[in-house]
């Protein structure tokens, strides 16, 4: 039985939160009403639906692709399952369409079997197949969720392929100047005493070696603290919205961290709108997809917006979490009533924009890390010459 997570308001108008099991959300909003709850918000707890148990999601993307390439060619459902369920290139994914296959033959729902393996298939690609199902356009949705599945594939690794050069340069220039700093400095200070007066420069690079090799404890523990801290404040929905507001603020961090959450969320939207899935639905499985908790926030207000009967784009404009041209665009689809096609249009364009300022970023990042290191070592050579040459001069 599936849990949900409610807020509510009392007999005294004091906002009430918790969570009760029930077999369906009218269930609880009934259960809600037997206990003189006013119920504001009412939806089913998120589980934990990530790729990470073994099926890779390009895996995902292609076997989508495959089916629907296979329904559009008139292939009948249970045979492309099966077709699916023979495939060598992923065991576990063969054996999940195996059993989803054994499902349908005994006359169940295909999104109902997809919903049975959450660890594999998320909601929002439940929602679209069963959309799919009963609207009788299966194969068009197969297809888009094998492309929207391998888009988003192919930008998280892009994001985390740049990122693998610069983290290799930080950890090497780091290991590199703490053993010239902590190991390799300090043997020449005997040496430099008989000097009446140090060079600045010297005297400052002999300075930072001692408070590296004296307090390299200190900075471990700091860090190794503020690592349990920040693990601390994400386990508790106070600490999560914390962080999720300090990143926000972080310049270009926080700009960077709201174009992916939003075009993910608008892909997400566009994506399950075009194939039919309602409103409400589509925005409450955007909302838990997006990925930023202050975005999420700002959906939530949406989403009982467009429940009261309104239109969706002022709520998200109030929030400052699109950008001015975001809403405008969302205004006039809905005007249009062409949402769906404007959404995904948005996040077209976030992404491409997020790829060209990532791609510039990373660019950047790399000749400059190249040069504080380069520019570190040639202080400590000439803080170590200087004084060598006096000591040349005197002898």
């Amino acid at each position: 039985m599936p849990t949900f997570e409610y807020t509510a308001l009392d007999t005294a108008g004091a906002r009430v939160s918790g969570a009760l099991g029930g077999a369906s959300e009218s269930a609880v909003l009934a259960e809600l009403e037997t206990r003189r709850l006013t119920p504001i918000r009412v939806r089913e707890k998120r589980e934990k639906t990530s790729l990470r148990r073994g099926v890779p999601a390009r895996s995902l993307a292609s076997s989508y692709i495959q089916l629907g390439d296979l329904l559009v060619a008139g292939v009948p459902v249970m045979r492309s399952l099966t077709l699916l369920s023979r495939q060598k290139s992923s065991p576990r994914l063969s054996g999940v369409y195996r059993t989803i296959a054994e499902y349908v033959s005994d006359g169940g729902d295909l999104g109902e079997a997809m919903s049975q393996h959450p660890d594999v298939f998320p909601k929002t690609h439940v929602a679209m197949v069963s959309a799919g199902e009963k609207g009788g356009f299966l194969e068009q949705v197969f297809q888009r969720l094998g492309a929207f599945v391998q888009g988003q594939a192919e930008l998280r690794g892009k994001l985390m392929g740049g990122m693998i050069y610069p983290a290799v340069l930080v950890v090497f220039g780091v290991a590199i100047l703490s053993v010239i700093f902590g190991i390799f400095i300090p043997k020449f200070e005997p040496l430099f005493q008989r000097l009446d007066e140090l060079p600045a420069i010297t005297s400052f690079v002999l300075g930072v070696s001692k408070l590296i090799s004296g307090y390299a404890w200190l900075a471990a523990i700091l860090i190794v603290g503020g690592v349990f801290g920040v693990i601390a404040l994400r386990r508790s929905p106070a600490g999560m919205r914390q962080l999720a507001v300090l990143v926000n603020r972080l310049p270009l961090v926080g700009a960077l961290t709201r174009d992916i959450a939003a075009a993910r969320f608008c892909r997400m939207l566009g994506t399950m709108e075009s194939n039919g899935v309602p409103l409400i639905q589509a925005m409450n499985i955007a909302r838990d997809a997006a990925g930023h908790l202050l975005l999420e926030e700002a959906i939530e207000k949406a989403i009982e917006s467009v429940r009261a009967g309104e239109a969706l784009a002022p709520p998200l404009g109030a929030s400052g979490m699109f950008s001015e041209d975001t809403i405008e665009m969302i205004s006039v689809g809905e005007a249009a009533g062409n949402v769906d096609h404007v959404l995904l249009n948005i996040a077209g364009a976030i992404e491409r924009r997020v790829d060209h300022q990532f791609s510039i970023g990373v660019r950047l990042i790399e000749p400059l890390l190249l040069a504080v290191i380069a520019v570190v070592i040639a202080t400590v050579a000439v803080s170590l010459i200087l004084p060598m040459m006096q000591l040349s001069g005197s002898a």
